[in-house]
């Protein structure tokens, strides 16, 4: 029986190529941008969720209250970790995680290159899940002096080498590779690590901060088996307090697995995050299936004259409505399969250019059997679906009157069919508009002002190194003409890397907590920024000796501590005092979209890891950054120079948005192509079910262009009511993704009006080529049998 309907199935195909492969092509673009957007779906549910403990895996945060509002952070003092580990039996093992980056060198190989990694405590690697290739996860990081590196890292310094035992400098430091780490994979927060340094060097070289009012690192817990994290949340609430009294943060675990995409608190409780964007592309996902399955209905109800005597005729001999059914459904399901093999080839090409824009490396895996089985399982679910409303409705007609031809189901436009086609061009009408508010908020954020000058300004990280020689480097690359200013901070000017919470002036409430981003320069920083002076002047330790605890602060902070004269105010961030000597134009440091927080920046005494270069606009800048290299080099010979242009940095800024836009735009795109591929299946049934019609009114002197708009005007109609429908939705949706920004435009009238009309083209341009063909046909063709 499966065999005669499957022999059925291929005559059709090869009958109705036109149809079929319309039919299978647009279930292969469906199902190939379903399979990608599912790819990157699973890829974001599984980050940090493939640890063998991530059912006891945590991190400890810390709610403090800012301004009468509670923010939380991922960061704890340098202290916790051990602390957590001594007092508290239900915690097995804990461990700390800081950033670094270092240039490594293997002495032997004479090879060397810059390269992230991470100091973590010696239970790192027995509490997540990263497979050592060589060494034991209980001792590797036992040794101060150690070093594990990833086999992505063994193969550049080492090559064929077993790296094993030998000797790597980190900075100054000698280190002896003890283990090597099977390559981390993308979906973990630790993926840009390449090695491994152990918390025991500065343990015992006496290094770790012990003050539980300064946070610094990130701090994760195990916990034992059956121990419950709300009980532990309970003891450790108050833990920072009981050490320190000014450490007013309470600590809490969160779970690991959650972190991704459950980070986004408001006032200490957390309400969601990145799962938003997750749950709105699964929702893509199965709305592009959806499209491509209605598709396939319109496409196959519209070939319902051709099949009518044929269903006539086999009811005719006794065939039974469920066996017409189980016909249908496997002609629709042998589609599917064909549609599926190319949708996987699809995928398999597109695959990299993906990647690319998501910034993750997907993949399929051919060897695991239960893609093979989810595969096959898609396939079969994407025909039956799509094989339903066409099956039901063939299978429905009555047999005389389908030998008679006289099936109104298939010479009337009935409800269902224009309610698929509005559906259709609704869903896509609606990705038309989101993309349209996402790329103007793009724009609206890129175009605010900075308040700084970005053009020909880089910056170059701080090493010992650099740091002795800052001085000569500064002298010449000014007067080698390269730089026109050169200055010494914290950090790139678009990061924040320190703020206060603690910090006090004259006239401040008491116990008023607030936050003060915390910056620091050794002068120069206004001319070489191009920042706004409001008032005063810049640090300047050369004319005056004191600038060491001078400071500049911006408009926000002057507002905020409320200072009618700031120039010559103090401000106390213990242990130090600070004199106002300027003040500064807002500046954004950190999101665009939020508002500028008060910054103070103070002088020389504070810490610096950044050199800014406004370079020479005079000259070519090859030649400027040609010049640079060459003066780091005579100065730091050991470290290759990394250039970071400010306005790449501030760029970065916009990655979530740029990418929410880029699929929105790409799947909006395939969308409305699908959907234009319903329009084609409705625009032949109508040619078809008005066949005479058209006939007749040709006959009684109907010109082309009045049959065109007649048949026009139908989809016209449906394509309005589909933008009527598809407004407010779009509109609720813009709203509640903008709601995230402070600073965000207000979606006019005339981005709704825009994709309207742009929905009305698209579907004229698709049905204007049937509608023309019908029209020019022949009358007497279609009148003659009368």
């Amino acid at each position: 029986m499966f065999r005669n309907y499957f022999n059925i199935a291929i005559r059709n195909l090869f009958r109705n190529k036109g149809f079929s492969l319309i039919n299978i092509g647009g279930l292969a673009i469906g199902m190939a941008s379903a399979i990608l957007i599912l790819l990157w779906v699973k890829d974001e549910v599984g980050y940090d969720r493939f640890h063998s403990k991530s059912d006891r895996l945590y991190q400890v945060w810390s709610n403090d209250s800012i301004q009468g509002k509670i923010r939380s952070m991922a960061i704890t003092p340098e202290i916790m970790a051990p602390s957590l580990k001594t007092d508290y039996p239900e915690i097995e093992e804990a461990t700390r995680v800081r950033w670094t980056r270092n240039l490594l060198l293997a002495p032997q190989q004479d090879r060397k290159l810059m390269s992230a990694g991470a100091v973590v405590d010696p239970g790192f690697l027995s509490m997540f899940s990263f497979p050592l290739l060589a060494g034991n996860e209980q001792t590797v990081l036992k040794d101060p002096n150690n070093i594990v590196i990833t086999e992505k890292l063994a193969q550049k310094l080492f090559q064929h080498d077993d790296p094993i035992g030998k000797i790597i400098k980190a900075g100054s430091v000698d280190y002896t590779v003890s283990g090597i780490l099977k390559n981390l994979p993308d979906n973990t927060q630790f993926s840009y690590a390449e090695y491994l340094l152990s918390y025991e060097k500065e343990t015992l070289a006496g290094h770790i901060d012990k003050d539980w009012s300064n946070v610094s690192v990130s701090t994760f817990a195990l916990l034992r088996p059956n121990a419950s994290m709300e009980v532990i949340n309970r003891k450790i609430r108050r833990i920072a307090p009981e050490h320190a009294k000014d450490a007013g943060t309470e600590s809490f675990l969160y779970p690991v697995s959650r972190l991704r995409l459950y980070d986004h608190f408001e006032n200490g409780i957390p309400v969601g995050g990145r799962i938003t964007t997750v749950r709105t592309f699964f929702l893509v996902a199965m709305i592009i299936l959806l499209i491509a399955c209605i598709n396939f209905m319109n496409l196959s109800t519209a070939r319902s004259g051709k099949r009518s005597k044929e269903v006539g005729v086999r009811k005719a001999v006794g065939a039974q409505k469920h066996s017409l059914i189980l016909q249908f459904l496997t002609e629709s399901i042998t589609l599917a399969v064909i549609a599926g093999l190319i949708a996987w080839l699809i995928v398999a090409i597109s695959l990299p250019a993906f990647n690319q824009i998501t910034g993750k490396q997907l993949h399929l895996e051919y060897s695991n059997p239960y893609y093979w089985l989810s595969g096959i399982g898609f396939i079969i679910l994407t025909g039956t679906l799509a094989g339903s409303y066409p099956a039901f409705f063939l299978s429905g007609f009555k047999p005389v009157s389908a030998l008679k031809g006289s099936n109104k189901g298939v010479h009337t436009l009935i409800t269902p069919r224009r309610a698929l086609v509005v559906l259709q061009f609704t869903f896509a009408i609606v990705l038309i508009i989101c993309t349209i508010v996402v790329t103007k908020q793009i724009r609206y954020g890129e175009n605010r002002k900075t308040g700084i000058d970005m053009d020909n300004l880089v910056h170059v990280f701080l090493n010992d190194e650099m740091n002795k020689n800052f001085h000569l480097i500064k002298q010449e690359l000014i007067a080698s003409g390269y730089a026109t200013s050169v200055s010494k901070v914290m950090s790139p000017l678009s990061e924040n890397w320190a703020y206060g919470l603690s910090l006090r002036w004259k006239g401040k409430p008491e116990n008023m907590k607030v936050q003060v981003n915390r910056y620091t320069s050794e002068g120069d920083l206004v001319k070489t920024a191009g920042m706004r002076l409001i008032q005063g002047r810049d640090i300047d330790l050369k004319q005056y000796p004191t600038d060491s605890t001078a400071c500049l602060i911006n408009e926000a902070a002057v507002k905020l501590m409320g200072f009618k004269d700031p120039i010559g105010q103090e401000i106390f961030d213990d242990p130090d005092n600070f004199h106002v000597v300027g003040v500064v134009g807002d500046f954004i440091q950190e999101s665009p979209y939020m508002p500028v927080k008060p910054i103070i920046i103070k002088g020389p005494k504070s810490w610096t890891g950044t050199v800014l270069v406004k370079l020479n606009d005079q000259q070519p800048l090859a030649a400027n950054i040609a010049g640079m290299e060459k003066v780091f080099k005579k100065y730091n010979p050991a470290f290759p120079l990394e250039i970071n242009f400010a306005h790449d940095a501030y760029a970065s800024k916009f990655g979530n948005e740029q990418f929410t836009g880029k699929l929105a735009a790409i799947f909006a795109g395939l969308t409305i192509f699908i959907s234009c591929l319903g329009l084609f299946g409705l625009a032949a049934f109508m040619a078809e079910s008005r066949f005479k019609e058209i006939g007749i009114r040709k006959v009684l002197g109907a010109s082309v262009s009045n049959i065109v708009v007649l048949l026009s005007g139908d989809f016209v109609q449906l394509v309005v009511i589909a933008v009527l429908i598809a407004s407010p939705v779009a509109y609720w949706i813009s709203q509640q993704w903008l709601k995230e920004f402070y600073y965000r435009i207000t979606p006019g009238i005339g981005i709704f009006i825009a994709a309207g009309m742009l929905a009305i083209i698209i579907a004229l341009l698709t049905v204007s080529s049937l509608a023309i063909k019908a029209a020019l046909a022949n009358p007497v063709k279609s009148i003659k049998p009368e």
